[in-house]
Parts: structure tokens; C-alpha cells; sequence
């Protein structure tokens, strides 16, 4: 009988403490998935199988649309739960990342790093030699790959040229946090410290792993990274698994964890080329203001985020074991990261699952 009764408890606690395939939180607690590396398949999750709320998706859509977008996709643990296309846009279809494309340039530097190829830490003349800008000596040798990384070279950020003539002092390196295209030099550390092309580099080390499509395309002195919205989708799951493609760890976790958490003290909201939410204040790009709260504040806290001109958008949330990509044209005017879009977009998305 004793034998009996413990038997039944045992199940009993079995029973309680394993998910609830009905319950919504169950979701975040399934394996994650990765999509394979060729072909079209991916697996899906439906709004219903997440017990997220079915009358709030129209509503979402229908302000996609209004506001210029052409894609738009939800993943949950690496399953599409929400896929639409707008405007002519398709699945097949290739569009720009603009400054998102920022994340991309920050990973590989990352991948560089681990493979003894360089160290963010040194100064940016090591590798592609002195003279890179139009400051003294002693001014760009205080100018590492970090800081640029940071958005803390400490250049002038009136233009984005990035040719010496335009690359002028305006602080020391370090003691001032602005957005600027001069990122883009570390495509050249790269390219010199592993005796590559940068794109070519990129496509072994980073976009054949996770069997994204695409191509950089030059635009003026922008180095312009264009795809498939799912290809986008495949970066933001990398990073949600903090760097890891299924069994393969593409980027160390050290670095991810820099990457993803504030980089330096003046705009906490900043990691290494990725945007932070739930930060006590941030900065803006073009602006020497300090703004109180989160970025995004109908966004979750933990949400570290993608953007770039015209709104496009990775937002990766490792709460919800979530990832959303928007592509398309400026939701209102042209902007270059940020816009009150992100803020409405998210009162939206979180009535799905609220």
C-alpha cells in the first residue's frame, strides 16, 4: 500500500512539473529549430498552436501594409509563426539591410577574432596602416577596432565619407559616442588580416554556415548587404542562439555576450553595432543627446535589435525565444535607424501573445 501511494506521487509530480503542450509559455521551451542549410523547408508553429490571441494578427498586418513595409516574419524558437509579403515583394525577393547590415559586419569581425586573425582591441593602423584618416599620428593610434565597433572613434560624424580628407578629429577616442559610417573599416581590417576579399571571407565564414543567400553591393562608400527576408531570419536565429548554428558554433559566446550588452558608458543602449532595449538612457544617431529610458519602451527589456535607414529591422528577443524581421520602404519619413514606427509596430506584435 505504502509502495502504492508513493508510486502515485511520484506521477503526480511527473505530471506537474512537465510542460503543458496547451500552455502559451510551453512554446519557448521546445528545442530550438534551424531550417536547413539548402532549400525551401522550414517548419511553422501556428498562432493558435502558441495560444497567442488570433484577432490581434489582421490588425498587425493591415499596419504593416499602411506603413510601407514588403516583408515581415515572426519566428519562435526558429519556426515561422507569421510570414507576409506586401507591395510585389516575395519570399524570393532581395532587398537592402542598410544599417542593419551593421550586425553582419560586427559577427564576422567577431568570427576574425576567434580565429587569431585580429584582436579588437588593437589599434585600427595595424592593420590597414597609418594615414587612414586626416588626425595626427598619436590621435588615429588611439583609434581601435572596438572603438569602431562602439561608434566611439571620436571622428567628426557631420559626413559618413570615409576617405582620409573626411575623417577628422573631434575627440579623443573613447570620450565621445557617435554614429558613423567609418564601421565599415573594419571590412578592411578583415580583409587584411585574413589575406581575403571581405566578401569572400563573409560568405564562408558567416552566410554558408547558416545557409543564407546575398550579396554586398557598393553604394557611394556604403558596403550595402542585400537578400531574402528569410535569409535575415536565418542571422537573427544564429543570434538568438547566441551564436550557435545547430551544432555549430559559428560565433564564441564571449564575444556574442559583448556584442549584445552595453560597450562602453555613454550610450548604454549601444553594443558592438547592435542596438539595446531596456536601457536606463540611450543616444540617437546625429544627436549628442542623452534620451531617458528604454528605445523601444513597448518593446521587451531584453530585446537587442538590428536597424537600419528606412526601418528595416532584426529584433531578436531571447525571452520569448523570438526573432521578427520587417523589410520595406521608410514606415513614414526617411530615417536612419530608429522612428515612432518601432514604437506602434511593438504595441502591436505584443498583443498577439498578451
Amino acid at each position: 500500500m505504502t509502495k502504492t501511494i508513493y508510486t502515485i506521487l511520484i506521477i503526480m509530480v511527473f505530471v506537474g512539473c512537465s510542460s503543458d503542450p496547451t500552455d502559451s509559455s510551453s512554446a519557448t521551451n521546445e528545442i530550438m529549430y534551424f531550417p536547413p542549410l539548402t532549400g525551401n523547408t522550414w517548419e511553422t508553429k501556428s498562432i493558435s498552436d502558441l495560444k497567442w490571441n488570433q484577432n490581434a494578427v489582421q490588425p498587425l498586418l493591415d499596419y504593416l501594409e499602411l506603413k510601407n513595409s514588403k516583408s515581415f516574419i515572426i519566428l519562435v524558437n526558429g519556426r515561422i509563426v507569421l510570414e507576409d509579403y506586401f507591395n510585389g515583394h516575395s519570399a524570393t525577393t532581395n532587398w537592402y539591410w542598410a544599417s542593419a547590415g551593421k550586425t553582419l559586419t560586427s559577427t564576422v569581425t567577431g568570427i576574425a577574432q576567434q580565429e587569431n586573425l585580429l584582436n579588437i582591441n588593437n589599434k585600427v593602423s595595424q592593420y590597414i596602416g597609418t594615414g587612414w584618416t586626416s588626425e595626427t599620428p598619436a590621435q588615429e593610434n588611439l583609434i581601435t577596432c572596438k572603438n569602431l565597433l562602439t561608434m566611439t572613434s571620436g571622428l567628426d560624424d557631420s559626413t559618413d565619407e570615409v576617405d582620409p580628407a573626411n575623417l577628422i578629429y573631434k575627440a579623443d577616442a573613447g570620450k565621445r559616442w557617435a554614429y558613423h559610417n567609418v564601421y565599415v573599416k573594419l571590412q578592411d581590417v578583415v580583409a587584411k588580416a585574413s589575406g581575403q576579399t571581405w566578401e569572400n571571407y563573409f560568405n564562408i565564414k558567416l552566410r554558408d554556415k547558416i545557409g543564407m543567400n546575398g550579396n554586398w553591393i557598393q553604394i557611394g562608400n556604403n558596403s550595402v548587404y542585400t537578400s531574402t527576408s528569410r535569409s535575415m531570419a536565418r542571422f537573427g536565429l544564429l543570434m538568438l542562439n547566441k551564436g550557435k548554428w545547430d551544432n555549430t558554433q559559428v560565433l564564441n559566446e564571449t564575444y556574442f555576450d559583448e556584442a549584445t550588452n552595453t560597450s562602453q558608458n555613454i550610450n548604454l543602449g549601444y553594443g558592438y553595432l547592435w542596438w539595446l532595449n531596456g536601457k536606463s538612457n540611450y543616444h540617437l544617431p546625429q544627436s549628442q543627446l542623452t534620451f531617458q529610458g528604454s528605445i523601444i519602451p513597448t518593446g521587451p527589456n531584453d530585446m537587442f535589435m538590428a536597424l537600419g535607414k528606412n526601418d528595416q529591422k532584426i529584433y531578436v528577443v531571447p525571452s520569448k525565444k523570438m526573432v521578427i524581421i520587417r523589410m520595406g520602404d521608410a514606415a513614414d519619413d526617411v530615417n536612419l535607424a530608429l522612428s515612432d514606427f518601432d514604437k506602434t509596430l511593438w504595441s502591436k506584435i505584443s498583443a498577439l501573445y498578451q
